[in-house]
């Protein structure tokens, strides 16, 4: 069973490590090279379509890997009121991650953003800091379950 934990717990991290990651490297790295190289519209779409399928790949396991580990600690000892906390805090950032994600995707919402509406503009940045913020989250959680069950 430790290892059953253990290998859906790596995924898990990985899946958003790589979302997170990969949000970051588009924000930072990607879309400014794309307006410095000028108009590119098949390299642009190439890239948002295999980002897009990434995101739906890491959305699929978190959501799997999650439900699973959240039923595995809560399961497996009395967890205070922090960890119950710190856990709703997590799970809602993440639902909004989910959701913004959503959004994003929308082909809709790829045409309002070169209008430049402000939540089409702003919606990138604010997906990398949700997702800080869950790898925050997501460690504090560690810490308050190790905490938990050492031996006093």
């Amino acid at each position: 069973m430790f290892a059953i934990s253990w290998l859906l717990r790596a995924a898990h991290v990985l899946a958003g490590a790589a979302w997170v990651g990969g949000s970051i490297m588009y924000l930072v790295v990607i879309v400014p090279a794309l307006r410095l190289a000028g108009p590119a519209p098949k390299v642009s779409a190439a890239i948002a379509a295999q980002f897009k399928r990434l995101t739906n790949i890491c959305i699929f396991v978190l959501l799997l890997t999650g439900g699973y580990l959240v039923f595995d600690r809560l399961t497996q000892t009395t967890l205070g009121w922090p960890y119950l906390v710190t856990l709703a805090l997590k799970i809602a950032a993440a639902l909004a991650m989910f959701a913004l994600a959503f959004y994003m995707g929308q082909s809709g919402v790829r045409k309002l953003a070169k209008r430049s509406t402000r939540f089409s503009q702003f919606a990138p940045k604010l997906m990398v800091v949700l997702g800080v913020l869950v790898f925050v989250l997501g460690a504090l959680l560690n810490l308050l379950f190790e905490l938990t069950i050492a031996p006093k």
